[in-house]
């Protein structure tokens, strides 16, 4: 006969867990001896590794109990039962691991692969990576919001990189981060952008150059995103709207323009 500890030995778990698996009621507990301790015999070890092998399994201990006295084809049933679930497991363990190679690979878990194209190719242009960021951040909940939409935008987006004057206009932007309010290449790049905005404008159309229906409750919060990561940003729309034109995620136009004396918007 064995004692508790003897019998946690012989059969592979601890005592604790042997005390475990009384309380669930799955080893029966014997009667304490005339020394007042309880007595195992070959049974409860048979009885305790069988418990054992089904719990390492992934048999909950709810269903441990049915199988240990279930019939021969009852327990074929319920392990190929359990072998399916395990195998779903598995699966959806590999998906978690996929998950966690594409945070590693950083812009992939949160964006679609055409977004994260457009973010590889500016910074192939030699666009500021704060600006590359502020770009990533706001297009996760672009995307988010309207995913059926993200091919159409970003082919328009790519589009807009085949000009120099958008290229240009980024790469001054990122050279602007650094510098104050009254940098005369904020006001220069506001002439720049003003410019190129309007002939775009006046060619494609005003829908051309904002046709993204994003609500204006939306498009501000993600402007205050960007003007609370580039404060620049927040001068350079001022000084845009002093040109014709404003907001940063949804552009309209200004009619009349707020401009200065001296302005691009008052000269001829």
């Amino acid at each position: 006969m064995l004692t508790i500890s003897e019998l946690a030995s012989y059969a592979g778990v601890t005592v604790r867990a042997v005390r475990h698996y009384h309380a669930k009621g799955l080893l029966p507990e014997p009667e304490r001896d005339h020394s007042g301790y309880r007595r195992y015999d070959a049974g409860a070890v048979v009885e305790l590794v069988r418990i054992r092998t089904l719990a390492e399994a992934g048999v909950p201990l709810s269903r441990v109990r049915e199988l240990l006295v279930a019939g021969e084809e009852e327990f074929a049933a319920a392990v190929a039962e359990i072998d399916a679930r395990l195998r779903a497991e598995i699966r959806e363990r590999q998906r978690h691991r996929e998950r966690i190679a594409l945070l590693a690979a950083g812009d992939n878990l949160t964006l679609p692969k055409e977004v994260v194209e457009f973010l590889d190719r500016l910074r192939a242009l030699g666009v500021d990576e704060r600006i590359v960021r502020v770009e990533r951040d706001g297009w996760i909940p672009l995307a988010a919001r309207s995913p059926e939409r993200v091919p159409e935008w970003m082919a328009r987006k790519l589009q807009q990189l085949a000009d120099p004057q958008i290229v240009d206009f980024y790469v001054t932007l990122g050279e602007a981060l650094d510098r104050p309010d009254d940098d005369p290449r904020l006001a220069e790049l506001a002439d720049k952008l003003a410019a190129y905005i309007t002939q775009v404008a006046d060619e494609q159309g005003e829908w051309y150059v904002d046709d993204t229906g994003i609500e204006p409750p939306f498009a501000e919060l993600l402007d205050t995103h960007v003007f609370d990561t580039l404060p620049s940003a927040r001068r350079l729309i001022e000084l845009l709207s002093e040109r014709g034109w404003t907001g940063w995620t949804k552009l309209e136009r200004v009619n009349p323009p707020r401009g200065p004396a001296g302005s691009s918007s008052d000269r001829p």
